[in-house]
């Protein structure tokens, strides 16, 4: 997985980029090895915010884009609620390809073994029960 560390109004040091990488190993591991992780690191100017660093997180893969945006008064905390989040997100999307990919070959092998018969009771032709008749109107 190809690792981006961007900073926007924050220094991106070496340090940094080490606990970015330790910190998303976790999602490293359960994605292909094409996917493209961004992490973008910036301070909020607001003084009112008092979680004023912020880590934001895009997991590019083979169809989808995931995304995890977190904020504390810590840099590094907020890194590791981002990778905490975007690994829950990777865990639910490979959990739901897997789901959809053994319910197609259940089905494939249910049809490979042939529609069930159709019982002929019940319809057009077949013979009704005197209860179901209708009474000729007078």
């Amino acid at each position: 997985m190809r690792i981006e560390v961007k900073g926007r109004n924050l220094p991106v040091t070496e340090d940094l980029r080490e606990h970015v990488a330790k910190r998303f190993r976790k999602v490293e591991r359960q994605v292909s090895e094409l996917a493209e992780l961004e992490v973008e690191v910036f301070e909020e100017r607001n003084p009112a915010i008092a979680d004023d660093q912020v880590a934001e997180a895009t997991l590019h893969l083979k169809g989808v884009t995931l995304r995890a945006r977190d904020a504390s008064p810590d840099i590094l905390r907020s890194i590791n609620l981002c990778a905490d989040e975007l690994h829950v997100q990777v865990k639910r999307h490979r959990d739901k390809r897997r789901r959809r990919r053994e319910q197609r070959a259940a089905a494939a092998q249910n049809a490979g073994a042939g529609p069930a018969p159709i019982e002929e009771e019940g319809v057009l032709g077949g013979a009704a029960p005197e209860g179901d008749r209708l009474a000729p109107r007078a």
